[in-house]
Formats: structure tokens, sequence, C-alpha cells
């Protein structure tokens, strides 16, 4: 989240936040009072800690169990009835707990639907419970398999910053999966993690010790850069395990440029899109100091933005020291035999 930090502007104002995470979630929070805790039950029927756009509540793995350490609230009724039907106790409680929430809109066309065949009631819940992370099973009648959605990042001004984080993401997966590794952390740990991704320093579990409750509290530059004698650091992983793939010079290359602007943003060697931002805004001939982000203002930063985008200027501040995604076809005539 930090990573990819770029929602530092709402309404028109400078913001002292970089990521639209908290924001959306406060602006999309729709518990009444009673669910909120402020007021006894009466009409409703949980007290929800949560706005339904937040961090994942639990782990839905059997390994992830031990770490669920905040009491799950779910609605027990349909717990049983998916327990009866032998769905295992963890996705059993997932589910259950995604059926707290009201639906947030009703399709009049789709009210009345054969549940045997069609799954549009279970999505009009499972859509609107935006949490970081989105366990998807299939449709029916689909060859789409099972699915899990990573949600948490902010999305960025080109294609090669967009393609760098996806590729991280899923280089990280094929190594944890490769090596068996864990890093889960309790989920009181992890909520707290997310809610504030400004503070730059997250939990990670201590490496040392397979007890659940020894974490190491790391800078985002320890995490993917590694801290000596500590932890390897998540791009150093990548690169053992990419060593022992059979990967072309090509891909190798274009890889090795994505994991370079992932670390380069967790050193402060280049800019978050957030902080590019707000240094464009704050350095503007026309910011008043006011937090105010005129006209003329957003014109300027909106055109600089598609200029950075199409290639048209180059931005090493905030893209290192390539913003090319792949290499190029054509080889330079001095090659040519």
């Amino acid at each position: 989240l930090a990573l990819s930090a770029a929602s530092p502007i709402f309404r028109g104002f400078l913001s002292d936040v970089d990521c639209r995470w908290n924001v959306i979630s406060a602006s999309v929070d729709c518990r009444t009072e009673e669910e909120r805790g402020l007021v006894p039950l009466k009409n409703s029927k949980f007290v929800i800690n949560k706005s339904r756009y937040d961090s994942i509540d639990s782990y839905l793995s059997e390994a992830g169990e031990e770490y669920n350490d905040v009491p799950l609230i779910y609605d027990k009724e349909i717990y049983n009835k998916l327990r009866e039907n032998d769905i295992d106790h963890q996705l059993s409680q997932h589910i259950a707990h995604l059926f707290i929430r009201d639906a947030l809109s009703l399709f009049s066309e789709k009210v009345h639907q054969n549940d045997e065949v069609d799954t549009d009631h279970f999505e009009n819940i499972q859509s609107t419970n935006w949490q970081n992370m989105r366990f998807k099973p299939p449709p029916p009648n689909s060859t789409i398999g099972w699915r899990v959605e990573f949600r948490p990042c902010d999305v960025q001004i080109t294609d090669f910053e967009n393609a760098a984080i996806v590729c991280f993401i899923v280089l990280l997966t094929r190594v944890i999966l490769s090596y068996k590794l864990n890093f889960l952390i309790p989920i009181s740990k992890f909520t707290k993690d997310i809610t504030i991704p400004e503070d730059n320093q997250y939990y990670i579990k201590d490496k040392n010790n397979s007890n659940r409750d020894v974490c190491q509290l790391m800078t985002i530059n320890e995490i993917i850069n590694g801290k000596e004698g500590e932890f390897p650091g998540m791009i150093p992983l990548i690169n053992n395990y990419l060593a022992g793939m059979d990967v072309d010079c090509d891909t190798h290359c274009t890889i090795q440029r994505y994991l370079k602007l992932i670390q380069q943003r967790a050193s402060g060697d280049v800019l978050t899109t957030a902080s590019w931002i707000r240094k464009f805004v704050l350095s503007h001939p026309d910011y008043k100091k006011d937090s105010k982000v005129t006209d003329t203002i957003n014109y300027d930063l909106l055109n600089q933005l598609k200029q950075i985008q199409s290639g048209e200027v180059a931005c090493e501040e905030l893209l290192g020291y390539s913003a090319v995604s792949k290499t190029k076809e054509t080889i330079p005539p001095v090659f040519h035999v």
C-alpha cells in the first residue's frame, strides 16, 4: 500500500495522507449507530468493528487459523448451514462474516433467482465487501478457476509502474509457495499495519522464531531490500528464485527493471506517486500554502502526468533509471552480422 501510494489530493485540497484506502473506507461505511456500538442493539443484529471497505478479518487457510487472534463476528445460522454441507470451519466463518451486512443495491429483475444455478445473490454481498484480499469462488457453469484478488494498491501513472507492481506481487506468491515461507502475522497486527500506511513501518514475522507472537517492526526498505543478519529481503528472495528458473534474456531484463523500481521506491531513491504529486503542487507558482489545488495547478499537474505517461517527458525521480517495460525488438546497427 505504501509503495503504490498515489492519492494525496481529495476534493481539490492537498491532504496529509498518501493513500486512498482509509478515505474510501470511511466514504462507504454504512454501519448504523447500533452496528458501530454507539447505542445498544435493537434493530441491528451485530456490532461490526470495521467498514465494509477495510482489511481482511481472518485468514482462510488451516495454517493461518492460529493467527486469527481477533474474535470474528459472523452469522451463526449461516455458519451452521455451511458446516452441515461440509464447508470447512475457516471458509464457513468467512462466508458467514460477509453476510452480517445488508446488500447495498439490488436490481428488480434479479430479485427472484434460482439459487441452484445462479449466484447473483451471493455475489451481491460478496462484491460489496471490499477487503484488501478477496477470495472468489468460480461462477457456476464456467471454466474460470478459483481466484484471489489482491486489492490494496493505488493505480499508478504509467503502465510501467503498474506492470512492476503486478509482476512483483505475482513473483512473491511464487517465492512463498516454492520456498514454503510463512510471512503470516497475527491479524491484529496486520489490521494495525494497513490502517497506518503512511508510517512506512510494518510488522513482519521474525524468521528466527516460529511463535506467532514474535514479530519485528521493520521499514519498507528492510522488508523489500533486506536487513543484514535478520531478514534477506523480498527482492533478494525473488532474485534467488529467478536464478533457478529458465528465463530468456529479454524477459529477465524486463523483470529486473520492474524489480529495480520496487527496490528504489522502498529505499526512497525514487518518489512514490503521492510524494511526487505533493512536491509538484507545493512547488507550483500558483500555490498559496493554503492546501487548495486551483484549476491552474490541476491543469498543469494533469498535463505533466499525461506527458510522463506518454513518454514525452522523462521523470527519473518518479520512475527511476528506466521507464521502458520491454527491451527493444530492433538490434542496433553495430550488432548486425
